[in-house]
């Protein structure tokens, strides 16, 4: 269960800091917009959507991460003050109780939407250049597995930790 559990780790932090790297392309693609519009008085039509879309594709693909890392927002002025152990127990039940059904939900909801985005090859109604968000939108049911992926290796470090009162290291620690 432990190379399960570095895997997953490994898997999620990768295919995040791959998505990370969009936001050289959302800077430039900014810059780019800037420099049209105020130097050239030529706006463009389709670097909102890009920037759009660009910045909702790094956020939802670096959830797994977020998890993974544990850098994500925590009540840690009450969790800290439990002991490991509790602290595992807390943990185990609720991700049992929310985190799984939630992203269960998300990633069944998000495949039925992206796959009615790529049948009516959806495009953007916000703005004049209409491009595919199809595209987009298949990352909802992505994110959702990556985020399945990654809640089994912490529901795995629970029950490590419960067992042996300690959390078991990250790769990241």
């Amino acid at each position: 269960m432990k190379s399960y559990i570095n895997f997953a780790d490994q898997f999620v932090v990768w295919i995040s800091r791959a998505f990370a790297w969009s936001i050289f392309i959302l800077t430039a693609a900014v810059m780019f917009e800037v420099i049209c519009r105020y130097l050239f008085n030529k706006p463009t039509l389709w670097v909102f959507d890009l920037t759009v879309q660009l910045y909702g594709a790094t956020i939802i693909m670096g959830g797994a991460a977020a998890v993974s890392t544990r850098s994500h927002i925590k009540a840690d002025m009450y969790y800290n003050k439990l002991s490991e152990r509790n602290q595992g127990i807390l943990d185990l039940i609720l991700y049992v109780i929310f985190y799984i059904p939630g992203v269960f939900a998300l990633t069944y909801a998000g495949y039925f939407y992206a796959k009615k985005a790529w049948i009516v090859k959806e495009t953007s109604w916000n703005s004049p250049a209409q491009i595919q968000i199809y595209y987009s939108k298949t990352l909802i049911p992505v994110a959702g597995i990556l985020l399945i992926i990654i809640g089994i290796a912490e529901i795995a470090r629970c029950i490590y930790c419960i067992r042996d009162k300690k959390w078991p290291e990250r790769i990241n620690d």
